[in-house]
């Protein structure tokens, strides 16, 4: 059976924060709504409509995620570069014969440009997915690691099946995700490609 891995995106395989900082503060500036923006990426990973909902009133969170994804796709590549690793992580992937798959919270549009901008290659792109979401994305895919920075990454990964691979890159701690179930946990994906071939026997 193919190998197939899992990553997600932000602050997983890239760091795209500046221009999520850039897009919260338009909207505060376009919607006169305060947004504390670095709180905001100081937390991300869970879906954009639970952020924007600590900072709009219920009725108007929708209409906050359309103004948001219009001001992103202006201001989404903005100082935006992989993280450490990432290029080599998705490299030993494929040099095993591998397939990459991305599965992340945010749009899958957004996604792909991300990555296109950054010229990183991989074979699918599964977008707004989160929690359960993920799980049904890395089962169809049949996953067998997914590699994420969220304790939700762990769990997901764990629930469908696949090893739960933990980086410290995120605003989850080494031990946060190992209590999660991630296992194991890297400071970051500069350690995959040795873990890999360990984990599966690949020279």
């Amino acid at each position: 059976m193919t190998l197939t891995v899992g990553f997600d995106l932000d602050m997983t395989l890239i760091d795209a924060r500046a221009g999520i900082l850039a897009t919260y503060r338009a909207l505060t500036a376009q919607t006169g709504v305060h947004i504390d923006a670095e709180a905001a990426i100081a937390r991300l990973g869970p879906p954009l409509r639970v952020e924007l909902g600590h900072w709009f009133p219920p009725a108007q969170v929708e209409d906050a995620v359309r103004a948001y994804r219009a001001l992103y796709g202006e201001l989404a590549n903005q100082e935006c570069r992989l993280l450490p690793g990432a290029a080599a992580a998705v490299a030993a992937v494929r040099r095993h014969g591998g397939r990459v798959v991305v599965v992340t919270s945010k749009l899958g549009r957004f996604a792909r440009a991300h990555l296109d901008h950054l010229g990183l290659a991989v074979d699918e792109v599964a977008g707004d997915r989160f929690g359960e979401g993920k799980v049904a994305a890395l089962t169809e895919y049949r996953a067998g690691v997914y590699v994420g920075d969220h304790v939700a990454d762990a769990r997901a990964g764990r629930a469908a099946g696949a090893t739960a691979v933990g980086v410290a890159t995120g605003p989850c701690s080494e031990a946060e995700l190992a209590a999660a179930g991630a296992d194991p946990v890297l400071a970051d994906l500069t350690g995959f490609p040795d873990w890999l071939g360990d984990r599966f026997g690949l020279a």
